[in-house]
């Protein structure tokens, strides 16, 4: 495949899969009205690919688009320290055309608060008003964006540059798979209590394997023995949202959140509103979009070399998700 079709692949899926629905287009419709409006000055710093990718945290970010890419270096924080890990392999005969992460780095981690919008449609989804979703979310992503100003965006950017190493990330659409296939195992996997929602994240051998490693599906507010009720999955949606909003969850009959972590203060206020809180585990959770991303790519002849925290597992048939060819 060339760079480019993984990439438009990557897009594709996130889109397919996205939690919006039809409102990704009417986005991409919107920023289109919004670019042929702009003055010549600030076109020049218009970023195409808004326009046809919704996700600001998902971007090639070395490499011609032409490329052509037989195997692929792939983890979930792919940093400087691995993009000369790839480098040292191919110098010991590993062939390694891409290396691609999961987590946003350069222009895409710098962007990433432009896609936390979607978790106003999220919280609208399980019964809380969108102006209120919408209003939660104001304050938090303006808040990400100062956090993620001062940051070093552009430092394994410039090692792939300097070492000629294909580089992309793929953020969004991978946290849109892993959303789509939770959402579609607790439809169809009849549960009662927190402890079930536990013991059925365990079945999913991403979660398995990380129980090994210490670090899967744990509850952190709540009890196994509690009844669960309604959940509301937190896997997409770039970070962590507001911690105003487990008030206007709890109102809208939430009774359990799974989500990938969880920082004190929101376990706190979930807690404070009577919310059973399950973290599934960070790590295992991005493994769990990556891999049926990945999937995709192997069907069409790629070598998948994972690494820096990837738990790679192979799916041959996807049930819950559409077969893209």
């Amino acid at each position: 495949m060339k760079l480019k079709q993984i990439y438009a692949l990557a897009v594709e899926m996130g889109k397919k899969f996205d939690p919006r629905g039809d409102e990704v287009n009417r986005l991409l419709e919107e920023k289109k009205t919004e670019y042929e409006q702009m003055s010549e000055a600030d076109k020049g710093f218009f970023d195409p690919e808004t326009l046809v990718n919704p996700y600001s945290d998902t971007r090639i970010l070395h490499g011609q688009e032409d490329e052509q890419i037989k195997s692929l270096f792939c983890g979930i924080d792919m940093e400087t320290a691995e993009i000369i890990l790839a480098d040292r392999l191919r110098e010991k005969g590993r062939k390694i055309d891409l290396v691609v992460s999961h987590h946003p780095e350069g222009m895409a981690q710098a962007d990433l608060h432009n896609v936390m919008q979607v978790q106003s449609d999220m919280m609208e989804g399980i019964g809380v008003p969108i102006n209120i979703a919408e209003g939660i979310m104001e304050d938090r992503i303006s808040e990400v964006k100062r956090n993620l100003m001062p940051l070093n965006h552009q430092r394994a950017i410039d090692a792939a540059r300097l070492l000629d190493i294909p580089f992309m990330c793929v953020h969004s659409p991978a946290d849109n798979l892993v959303s789509h296939y939770l959402e579609m195992t607790f439809a169809q996997t009849p549960y009662r209590t927190v402890g079930d929602v536990v013991d059925i994240l365990t079945g999913i051998p991403e979660y398995r394997q990380a129980k090994k490693f210490k670090a899967g599906p744990t509850i952190v507010s709540g009890d196994k023995k509690r009844r669960a009720g309604k959940i509301f999955l937190k896997m997409t949606g770039g970070t962590a949202g507001s911690v105003k909003a487990y008030e206007k969850l709890a109102n809208a009959g939430v009774g359990t959140i799974i989500g990938m972590h969880m920082a004190d203060n929101h376990r706190k206020a979930a807690r404070e509103n009577h919310i059973n809180v399950v973290i599934a585990g960070h790590m295992a959770s991005d493994s769990l979009g990556l891999n049926l991303f990945l999937d995709e790519l192997e069907k069409r002849g790629l070598e998948i070399i994972p690494a820096a925290g990837l738990i790679r597992v192979k799916r041959d048939g996807m049930e819950t998700l559409t077969t893209f060819r």
